[in-house]
């Protein structure tokens, strides 16, 4: 019997196991992919917005050359954390329900049962891109997830999206020699861009090296073309590949399936916890990182979402430990 299973192994899941470990408790981790599952899918030498400091867990120095860390940094730094701290890590095993109750619950799983008293969902929400719902969107050339832009070079590319990683691969791309189309729902770039970023790609479609059509929307994928809808009408553009990079959500089916009520007064669907433990509606199932914040997925991220960790390990060690000394 665990005293904490963690569901996900990303940098919060981490630092939850390391914080609950450390106060005496018997933890594991249950990871459906790899470890730091999101960090393996974000594009290659990608840049964290953050610095080193903000990134590190349990008290670890995060060393780097680099003022803001590479994804390739981050990797490196946080399977080291794991194994110094001998985390018991169950990689490629997915979770898929939860029975009993606090201090007798039974966790399902794609590799067998796990019985737990206490839960932390830490789940983030990369994995699950928010769909277009239009015709073709599951075409073998439409991606949610931008790796890295030489297979595309002398193609046409269209990228859907006017944020951070939209903004990123349209230039990433065009530089690298595809020729590019970005579509954008809003009327210009996003303000939320990064202040060294946006102007970058306002000034790369005012010199034309960049087509954007701003206040449109997708309404069908094709193999060799895209149909939009412009404000001067429909328009059918050649495309090669296309990257709808439109955001991402947490698992809202894994948070029903464990009766975690969603937050009645939020608009973001956010799970109704408290914010002084992050104990949810039901009594041992906790949240911890991004999926605190529902589909509002900037609310938080490693930095604040790490912090988490130590509110909920000194809530389980006082229930816990407390109980077992009764």
């Amino acid at each position: 019997m665990l005293d904490v299973l963690i569901i996900g192994a990303g940098p919060v899941g981490l630092a939850c196991a390391l914080e609950t470990q450390r106060k005496g408790l018997k933890v594991a981790i249950a990871e459906k992919g790899a470890l730091v599952n999101s960090l393996v899918g974000y594009p290659t030498n990608m840049e964290f917005f953050s610095t080193p400091e903000l990134l590190e867990i349990g008290g670890y120095p995060f060393p780097t050359a680099h003022y803001k860390p590479l994804r390739e940094d981050a990797l490196d730094y946080y399977q080291r954390v794991a194994r110094d701290e001998k985390l018991d890590i169950r990689l490629h095993e997915k979770v898929l329900k939860l029975d009993g109750e606090q201090g007798n619950f039974t966790v399902s799983t794609s590799k067998g049962a796990i019985p737990t008293r206490n839960v932390i969902l830490a789940t983030g929400f990369y994995d699950l891109p928010n769909l277009l719902g239009v015709p073709g969107e599951d075409l073998p050339h439409v991606s949610h997830y931008y790796k890295e832009p030489y297979q595309h070079v002398l193609q046409h590319v269209v990228v859907i999206g006017a944020k951070n990683s939209s903004a990123k691969a349209a230039l990433q791309l065009t530089r690298a020699g595809a020729k590019v189309t970005l579509i954008v729902r809003g009327p210009e770039v996003s303000n939320s861009v990064k202040y060294w970023i946006r102007p970058d790609l306002i000034n790369r479609i005012a010199e034309g090296r960049i087509t954007a059509h701003f206040n449109s929307t997708v309404t069908a994928i094709h193999p060799e073309a895209i149909e939009i809808l412009t404000p001067d009408g429909p328009l059918t553009i050649p495309t090669d590949f296309v990257y709808a990079l439109t955001g991402y959500h947490p698992d809202e089916a894994l948070l029903g399936r464990f009766r975690v009520e969603p937050d009645p007064t939020d608009e973001a669907c956010a799970p109704l916890f408290n914010p002084q433990t992050h104990e949810t509606s039901r009594r041992g199932v906790f949240v911890a990182g991004t999926v605190c914040g529902g589909r509002a997925t900037s609310r938080w991220f490693i930095e604040n979402g790490r912090h988490h960790a130590q509110l909920i390990a000194a809530y389980l060690a006082g229930q816990v430990l407390g109980s077992a000394g009764q």
